[in-house]
């Protein structure tokens, strides 16, 4: 393979780098799950426990990221840590499971609510010819105009970022002002037993899902400025940051409409402000959340097309994608190519329900190898500075790869069909990765090119 001439430049500083993080975590997740959650618990307590212990988790998450995006601050994340500490066929897998299923499906579950809340706002296809594919529409065209910000330059896609992640949040802390304002609700602390019955395990996972995305900075770690110090103050404090206002705006619900009004609404930012300020208050909420699904939209293509560049620079299967693009400093041709497959998946598969589901096995089997690879490496590679060295050592590696297992089990049990057709494209990327492998010259060349300075 030709060597790149091109590489990536460090562009990003550390408030876009917590935009990032900060806009890809909160999406529509804290929205759509937080009645489930409220319905799978039994009190207010326990709703607002829940959402601690998944931000413990993902807080111990950060801190193994923390430790290897610091020590190895190269472009493509996971791809990188899981090569360095298990081979290059295991980080060839997980650049195939984002490639054909964690990313495309991502980005495509962000769509649809983004899509269905353009609808309510504003509908200009409603009565033409497209009216009853105009869902599909929006969500394309989402993925296609981020896409092309994205292509056209690194600032562009961080100018981005950072506008639509100042917006939601202010939207968030000023729903939460407005529905703390309001006269509480007169069983805002009451206990009572779910309808749908006690399942602690079925909110966590709703609740670490909503957490999700701390991870992503470390796909474009090349591209964060003075990353050795800046990368573990971006996951902690973005992670941080984001169980507080989760924890926040759960309570605001709770005050404005009572636990038991928010574990039966079907919307809850639109119940919360239209029963206490009116419908069009209600229509500012669909706003919010239009924007907010935008941008986990945006972070999402953004941070993903770093790991198939990645990818490419090691395996030749994906060498296409490991073109660095002169003109606008970005992976060009991996984020033409992820927005074509999320295109597709929006198009033949889709709706957010059945993404999410059928991407998380693979997703949290692939963090736990991940949490793994900080202890694998630290013996494998004990001569590499580590500016960063997990706190509490192994104490946060230990609480993060159970909850891993948990998670992905508790996955698999709910839809068994789903997670093994998710497993079954992964074990094609095998023989994939088998027939493309490099020649003994050209692999040794590329490790040589890694492990330099």
């Amino acid at each position: 393979m030709p060597p790149r001439t091109h590489q990536p430049e460090p562009a990003l500083s550390l408030f876009s780098s917590i935009c990032v993080i900060a806009g890809i975590i909160i999406g529509v997740g804290i929205y759509e799950a937080t009645p489930d959650i409220a319905a799978s618990m039994s009190s207010s307590a326990a709703l607002l426990g829940v959402w601690c212990i998944a931000g413990i988790i993902s807080l111990c998450g950060a801190l193994c990221y923390a430790e290897l995006s610091s020590t190895y601050p190269e472009e493509g994340g996971d791809f990188v840590y899981l090569s360095r500490a298990f081979g290059p066929a295991l980080g060839f897998l997980f650049g195939w499971a984002n490639f054909l299923i964690i990313r495309p499906g991502s980005i495509a579950a962000m769509t649809f609510p983004f899509a269905n809340y353009f609808a309510v706002l504003c509908d200009p296809l409603a009565r033409g010819s497209l009216a009853n594919i105009r869902i599909t529409v929006y969500a394309v065209l989402a993925v296609i105009v981020l896409s092309l910000l994205n292509i056209i330059g690194v600032r562009f896609g961080a100018w981005t970022q950072n506008a639509l992640t100042i917006v939601k949040v202010t939207g968030l802390l000023a729903l939460a002002a407005l529905a703390f304002l309001a006269p509480g609700a007169a069983d805002a602390l009451a206990s009572s037993t779910p309808a749908s019955g006690f399942n602690p395990g079925l909110a966590l996972i709703l609740a670490l899902f909503c957490l999700g995305g701390w991870q992503e900075i470390c796909y474009a770690a090349a591209e964060v400025r003075e990353p050795k110090r800046n990368l573990p103050r971006v996951l902690v404090l973005g992670t941080f940051c984001v169980t507080v206002l989760y924890l926040l705006i759960s309570a605001a619900f709770i005050h404005a409409l009572g636990y038991t009004a928010v574990s039966a609404s079907k919307a809850v930012a639109a119940d919360t402000l239209h029963a206490l300020y009116g419908a069009g208050a209600a229509k500012l909420a669909s706003l919010l959340i239009a924007v907010s699904a935008l941008a986990a939209v945006n972070g999402m293509i953004f941070a993903g097309a770093r790991i198939f560049y990645a990818a490419g620079q090691q395996h030749r299967a994906a060498g296409y994608l490991a073109e660095w693009s002169p003109r606008f400093n970005t992976p060009a041709r991996s984020l033409a190519v992820q927005g074509l497959l999320s295109t597709a998946v929006i198009v033949f598969a889709g709706s957010f329900r059945q993404t999410l589901i059928y991407t998380t096995t693979v997703v949290w089997l692939f963090f736990l190898l991940t949490g793994l690879s900080v202890a694998a490496l630290r013996r494998k590679d004990p001569q590499t500075p580590r500016p960063y060295r997990v706190s509490l050592y192994p104490v946060p590696i230990v609480v993060f790869c159970a909850a891993c297992i948990y998670v992905a089990w508790s996955a698999a049990a709910y839809d068994p069909r789903g997670t093994l057709v998710s497993l079954a494209l992964l074990v094609l990327g095998l023989p994939v990765y088998w027939l493309s492998a490099k020649s003994p010259s050209e692999s040794g060349g590329a490790e040589e090119s890694r492990n330099s300075p």
